[in-house]
């Protein structure tokens, strides 16, 4: 009976973790750097896929240039559904997918500090091995990562099994032993 109430709770846990980051990624917001594929079922002139510059504009066809930064893709594939259903098509199928994230960056006490692509499911952990790993000096306490919520940039104390997010910066201090 332990035994199947521990794996219950296990389950619990690991479902609770995947539905935040689930929840996290839907409410994910596009930024500078990421690449996106808007489709439009059937119309082959209306689909497009594009990287987003700083600007975060997109020219897209019969709607002229649309300002897609802090956009979910949710609010994305709507406003471009509003914008083509009536006049242009009678009921647009449209999906917008992102098929590339912008990069994280990793500073300080990592072997190769630098920009990386990101890939869902990355920690503070596997981020540092992508950059080589630790240094011998690297702190596992004193981690924290730059983020923009809600367009303000944030520091927030982090531990190394802490997810990270597209445009983050990992900043690793160095330890005094």
């Amino acid at each position: 009976m332990k035994n199947v109430l521990t794996v219950f709770l296990s389950f619990l846990i690991f479902a609770g973790v995947s539905n935040a980051q689930n929840a996290a990624f839907s409410q994910y917001t596009l930024g500078s750097g990421d690449t996106v594929r808007i489709t439009v079922y059937g119309q082959d002139d209306l689909s497009l896929e594009t990287r987003l510059t700083d600007v975060g504009v997109v020219n897209y066809p019969y709607l002229g240039e649309i300002s897609v930064l802090g956009m979910t893709v949710s609010q994305l594939e709507t406003f471009i559904y509003d914008g083509l259903k009536g006049d242009y098509l009678v009921n647009p199928s449209v999906s917008v997918s992102i098929i590339e994230y912008r990069p994280f960056f990793i500073n300080g006490e990592v072997k190769n500090p630098g920009g990386y692509p990101f890939q869902p499911g990355l920690t503070i952990d596997k981020a540092a091995a992508l950059a080589g790993g630790y240094t011998e000096r690297a702190s596992k306490t004193k981690i924290y990562i730059d983020r923009t919520i809600n367009g303000k940039q944030v520091t927030l104390n982090a531990n190394r099994y802490m997810q990270i997010l597209p445009g983050d910066i990992i900043n690793i201090d160095q330890s005094f032993f």
